[in-house]
């Protein structure tokens, strides 16, 4: 059984937690910049991205979103701008996070080509899949443009080689998007509650093995 919608506050809260941390510069000693009036762009817009946008603002964030599947009236009305695509959410925004899935049409979609759009001084978050990241193009891009960060929660494959960009990088050892007590216990009574009423009313909403 699957858990949607379970842990999108705690991987949001991620989301802000590793943002301020690479801000501040890692907490290094130097001096860092702070969230407020920067533009936050979200790559698509589901329960994770509607938290993280709900957060965002509360640091005083522009907040930026494109989802494919989603209108753009839905993503105004949650006070969030709409833009057009997702080159266009690169180039207007200083900081991205990914919460795309890893689908045939986006494994390997976030380039050097597209990274590259953004601001002087961008960050890229990846909170979503390894496989969306083209590390090798990302690598390049980030030995050409010292002005870049990436944060991740996800290990990439080529995690030595990133760590080269020592103040421009940070992974977490394990993925952590919703490693929290309360997301755990929200996942179980889920799973349990999803149980309980497939026997109850035969409902396979959420089955994922089929």
């Amino acid at each position: 059984m699957n858990t949607p919608g379970q842990n999108s506050n705690a991987v949001a809260e991620l989301v802000m937690g590793m943002l301020v941390y690479a801000v501040r510069n890692f907490y290094n000693g130097k001096s860092g910049s702070e969230l407020m009036g920067k533009k936050l762009g979200l790559l698509a817009f589901g329960n994770v991205g509607r938290n993280v946008a709900r957060i965002a603002k509360g640091f005083g964030m522009d907040v930026y979103a494109f989802d494919e599947f989603v209108p753009a009236d839905k993503i105004e009305e949650a006070g969030v701008h709409a833009v057009a695509n997702r080159d266009a959410l690169f180039e207007t925004c200083d900081v991205v996070s990914l919460h795309i899935p890893a689908t045939a049409e986006t494994k390997q979609s976030i380039n050097y080509a597209v990274v590259n759009k953004m601001h002087k001084g961008g960050i890229l978050v990846n909170t979503a899949r390894k496989e969306v990241i083209n590390e090798p193009e990302l690598l390049k891009l980030m030995a050409e443009r010292t002005d870049l960060k990436y944060i991740t929660d996800i290990m990439p494959d080529a995690d030595a080689e990133f760590k080269a960009f020592e103040g421009r990088y940070f992974a977490t050892p394990k993925k952590m998007g919703a490693q929290t007590e309360e997301a755990n216990i929200n996942a179980g009574l889920a799973a349990a509650n999803q149980i309980a009423d497939f026997f109850k009313t035969g409902n396979k909403r959420f089955q994922v093995n089929k």
